[in-house]
C-alpha cells in the first residue's frame, strides 16, 4: 500500500490517519493483525518510533490492542467501529458542504444536488 505525506502536516499525524482509513475501509479488518512497527515503518518510509508513537495513539483511541508477545490488532467492538464510521462521515460532509458553500451553493442547492447524484447512481 502507497502512502503519500503531505509537507506542512506532521507525518505522525498523517500516519494516524492512514491507519485510521485503513481500519475505516477493511483494509485492516476488525480482529484483524497489523503488520510489525518495523514493517510499516519500512513500508511507509518512516522512522519506527514516528511509527510506533502513531501506533500507540491507535491503541489510546481503542481502535487497535496489543497482545503481548503476538502483536497489534485491530479493535473487533462494533461501537468503536461505527462511531468511527460517522465521525469520518461527519468529517467529509462538512468538508464537501464547505467547498460547495464557497462556490455559492445554498443548503438546498446541496440536498438537491446530492439526491440527484443519488438518483442517476441507482
Amino acid at each position: 500500500m502507497e502512502w503519500n505525506f503531505k509537507n506542512g502536516i506532521p507525518i505522525y499525524t498523517q500516519i494516524i490517519d492512514e491507519m485510521t482509513m485503513r481500519i475505516a475501509s477493511g483494509q485492516y479488518p476488525p480482529g484483524g493483525k497489523l503488520p510489525s512497527v518495523r514493517d510499516l515503518a519500512l513500508e511507509a518510509g518512516v522512522n519506527p518510533n514516528t511509527m510506533q508513537r502513531a501506533l500507540a495513539e491507535l491503541e489510546r483511541r481503542e481502535l487497535v490492542h496489543s497482545e503481548r508477545t503476538s502483536g497489534r490488532f485491530v479493535t473487533e467492538e462494533e461501537e468503536i467501529l461505527n462511531t468511527l464510521h460517522e465521525v469520518l462521515a461527519k468529517r467529509y460532509f462538512e468538508e464537501f458542504a464547505d467547498k460547495l458553500h464557497k462556490i455559492g451553493m445554498s443548503g438546498e442547492d446541496i440536498a438537491e444536488a446530492v439526491k440527484r447524484w443519488l438518483e442517476d447512481i441507482r
